[in-house]
């Protein structure tokens, strides 16, 4: 992996909101897989074997006249991700009790200290759809639950809950990247009840878990649903992620189809995230 090769796309952008959510969900869609957000707009990476140079022909926003959006490209190796890392990253705080940071930061006095070195991996709490993600599981009970984190990314949202009391999580990526990446971040927050694997949802089958953490996209939530129906014990919880205010009503269709009810949702700069209970 140290010779991996990414294309950096450095985007401005006019106004800031809801600009960059629309263009990162665009660009998510056809293949970049890491993101920084920054003051003036974002930085977003593709592998540069998955790269094709006319492939922004297929992101809408960056013709829509109300945006304004300009943007410069380069190559960067991935041994010079963390200096990017490092320079854009700053410590979160959720709830007041968790704070996410990287190993360069000092140690809060916070009930929940996660430190994180995502490389190229998404999840670092930055992210409105992890931070809300982040809320829902200190809001909740995980004492004593089994958990699956579905595109768990970095493993933050795992590492916190096993931090929150849960006694078994399995930690699901398609990304071989994010896959390395969060069994690195779990053993750097000294994680002994989270196993990572490299895959989708075919791994779940003759699977049961209490908790469901999913935050992915709206078309692989909708496709996986019924999995994860399949997979959650009675009375579980299935907490999801990943899209935005408008799309509720789809996906309570469908999990309303595998006897999945709404509770509750939390919203941020139109990025939802939304609670189902058996």
């Amino acid at each position: 992996m140290s010779n991996t090769i990414y294309i950096e796309y450095n985007f401005r952008i006019s106004p800031l909101q809801p600009t960059s959510d629309i263009l990162i969900a665009e660009l998510g869609a056809i293949g970049f897989e890491s993101f920084v957000e920054n003051e003036t707009g974002i930085q977003a990476y593709i592998q540069k074997e998955e790269w094709q140079a006319d492939m922004l022909n297929e992101v809408g926003i960056l013709s829509n006249p109300d945006f304004d959006i300009t943007y410069e490209v380069k190559e960067i190796e991935q041994e010079n991700w963390n200096a990017t890392w490092e320079q854009n990253f700053k410590p979160i705080t959720v709830g007041e009790v968790c704070e996410v940071r990287a190993p360069f930061h000092e140690k809060s006095n916070v009930t929940y200290d996660i430190v994180i070195e995502p490389k190229m991996s998404f999840g670092t709490g930055h992210h409105e759809t992890t931070h809300m993600m982040l809320q829902f599981i200190l809001d909740h009970d995980f004492k004593g639950k089994t958990v699956l984190d579905m595109g768990s990314g970095t493993g933050v949202l795992a590492i916190l809950a096993e931090m929150r009391g849960a006694v078994s999580v399995d930690a699901i990526d398609i990304d071989n990247w994010c896959y390395l990446n969060a069994m690195e971040n779990v053993e750097r927050n000294h994680g002994k009840h989270i196993k990572v694997y490299e895959g989708d949802a075919s791994l779940l089958k003759d699977q049961k878990y209490d908790v469901i953490i999913a935050n992915i996209n709206r078309n692989i939530l909708l496709s996986d649903i019924p999995e994860y129906a399949k997979c959650l014990t009675g009375g579980g919880q299935l907490f999801l992620s990943g899209f935005y205010k408008e799309d509720i009503p789809l996906i309570t269709e469908k999990c309303n189809e595998f006897g999945l009810r709404f509770e509750k949702n939390q919203e941020k700069n139109n990025w939802v995230a939304v609670k189902y209970v058996f």
